[in-house]
């Protein structure tokens, strides 16, 4: 039996945030790299579209969607932030150094689930 499109995304989006919700302080990951790692490798758009409506959660179920950039470090997601700068703010929080909405070092601060959730 095959599941109805919205079950299914709603299923993908729970599977999108426990990986979000993995990512630690002061590092960032891509929607292409959380995608992939969930075996949609052509789903970074879905990606986003789970981060964009995860800035309705709070509490237990808050995802740190600040963390998932572009996959060249940029903050593309910034304006579905209460402000303009949020996105920024709450990386810069967590010492994260951005220069033109792009993260400085991100080679350092990638954080990929596929290696860094390997059993």
């Amino acid at each position: 039996m095959m599941k109805e499109p919205n079950e299914r995304y709603r299923n993908f989006f729970h599977d999108v945030y426990e990986v979000v919700r993995l990512i630690p302080p002061g590092r960032v990951s891509t929607y292409g790299a959380i995608a992939g790692y969930l075996g949609s490798r052509q789903g970074a758009r879905t990606v986003g579209w789970a981060m964009q409506a995860a800035h309705a959660l709070s509490g237990p179920e808050y995802v740190p969607c600040h963390r998932v950039i572009n996959r060249l470090g940029v903050l593309t997601g910034k304006q579905f932030f209460g402000s303009p700068t949020a996105m920024q703010e709450a990386l810069e929080a967590e010492g994260v150094p951005i220069i033109d909405d792009q993260v400085q070092d991100f080679a350092q601060r990638f954080w990929d689930p596929s290696t860094e959730l390997q059993a």
